[in-house]
């Protein structure tokens, strides 16, 4: 779609520059349910963000009808928009960086070609396979959901990119029931490679996570040496990714304002912004403002080394953006903790009595992102002398999230990401407070 006539348009009507974000999207979403289909969703959408400049105030308007002809009508709409803007921070619209990453694999045609019923045949095979994997099983769910994004993003000032990229989740969830306990686990994985879907490995872990958690109970309230399994870390890191937000810090909301240098967790640990991993719908070469997407270790070997910032913070810091910008804010691109050596299995084995964390409930409400305190229900493991010796619920785990970080004794090599592309791998902790009996 030629946008030229906009430009024209624009600055016929006395607007400085003007730049336009077209996406588009389409999902497929697959749901087997006790072995019925039960979701069989496809959807389209295609939406249109266009800002300009008009007497140095930002004027923004979005639509879903895109029809060229109705041009005039959208530059009368932006000057209107920035008319009634009262702030008088500076706006701009960004020229563009000096190069940008080429990625390869975004998009993977093999994975749009792959017929609906191939898909459909995965889903009911997990589902199959969820149930035979062991008879307490008593409610199986599969899902598959696939996406494709298709980004232009083109300014009057010559800017002109393009995005393209897929990908597929496939997953499960199960309730496991014995006597009268039941308890419920879920699994993942996702790619835009068709082959990297491993329907066993999906199915073993989500039955034998549930299965395993039968007959829960509680434990003494006390002080414990932790191994903080990766998905649940990745949970816990997500709630405290706003900590690294120069939007947050310049806010006064960030409990690492003034902490660039200083050491904020322990040596071993790393946290990094990678926009260029493989098989990511996060990764890109470009944020939502035009600027360069870079690899960035945001904590290094346990110091901080700044924060991500778009291009109205990075002016306000007197910096550069960090190719954060996203959604009209801050956001990081593929955020999580670098993986250790540790195999989890020694990690278990090298504990004397501690706790393994498998899940945290309530991270949105028992966390606080600025202070950085949590409290919340978990359940998992208990362990003796390297040994799994029963499965626990009904306990509260409570803490600091930084304090957390600079107690870390050891990170596993078991890197794994949300749903939401927030990662870590499972890492040992020195200890944590517990709540239980």
């Amino acid at each position: 779609m030629n946008f030229d006539l906009l430009f024209k348009k624009a600055e016929e009507k006395g607007l400085e520059s003007v730049q336009i974000y077209l996406e588009e999207t389409k999902q497929l979403d697959l749901e087997v349910f006790k072995g019925d289909l039960e979701k069989h969703q496809m959807a389209d959408a295609r939406e249109l963000t266009i800002q300009g400049i008009y007497k140095g105030k930002m004027g923004k308007m979005k639509t879903e009808v895109i029809n060229l002809d109705d041009v005039d009508q959208w530059v009368d709409e932006l000057i209107k928009s920035a008319s009634l803007i009262e702030s008088q921070d500076e706006v701009f619209i960004y020229e563009g960086s000096a190069s940008y990453k080429e990625l390869k694999g975004l998009m993977q045609q093999e994975l749009e070609d792959l017929d609906i019923t191939k898909k459909m045949e995965l889903v009911y095979d997990l589902e199959k396979k969820l149930k035979a994997r062991d008879e307490r099983v008593d409610i199986s769910e599969a899902f598959y959901s696939q996406s494709r994004k298709r980004v232009l993003l083109q300014n009057s000032k010559g800017l002109k990119l393009e995005k393209d990229v897929n990908n597929a989740a496939l997953g499960a969830h199960v309730v496991a029931r014995e006597n009268d306990d039941s308890r419920s686990a879920f699994d993942f994985a996702q790619s835009n490679v068709i082959s990297d879907f491993d329907l066993d490995e999906i199915a073993n872990n989500t039955v034998d996570k549930a299965v395993s958690q039968l007959g829960s109970k509680s434990i003494k309230s006390g002080s414990y040496e932790i191994v903080l399994q990766n998905s649940a870390s990745a949970s816990l890191l997500a709630a405290y990714m706003s900590m690294f937000s120069a939007e947050s810090v310049q806010k006064g909301m960030s409990k690492l304002i003034d902490k660039v240098g200083d050491k904020i967790a322990s040596d071993l640990v790393t946290i990094v912004d990678d926009p260029f991993r493989p098989k990511s719908p996060k990764s890109g070469s470009f944020d939502d403002e035009g600027v360069s997407t870079m690899y960035k270790e945001m904590v290094s070997d346990g110091k901080l080394t700044g924060y991500m910032h778009n291009l109205k913070t990075a002016k306000k810091a007197n910096t550069e953006s960090t190719g954060n910008g996203f959604r009209g804010g801050i956001a990081p691109t593929n955020f999580y903790i670098k993986e250790g050596t540790l195999a989890y299995d020694d990690a278990v084995k090298n504990m004397n009595k501690g706790l393994i964390i498998t899940d945290l409930q309530g991270t949105h409400s028992g966390t606080n992102p600025i202070s950085g305190d949590f409290s919340l229900q978990a359940s998992g493991y208990l362990v003796e002398e390297g040994k799994i010796v029963q499965p626990v619920a009904l306990i509260t785990v409570a803490g600091n999230y930084l304090s957390l970080l600079q107690d870390v004794t050891d990170i596993c090599d078991d890197l794994k990401f949300g749903l939401s592309f927030i990662g870590s791998p499972s890492l040992k902790i020195k200890s944590l407070v517990v709540s239980g009996e």
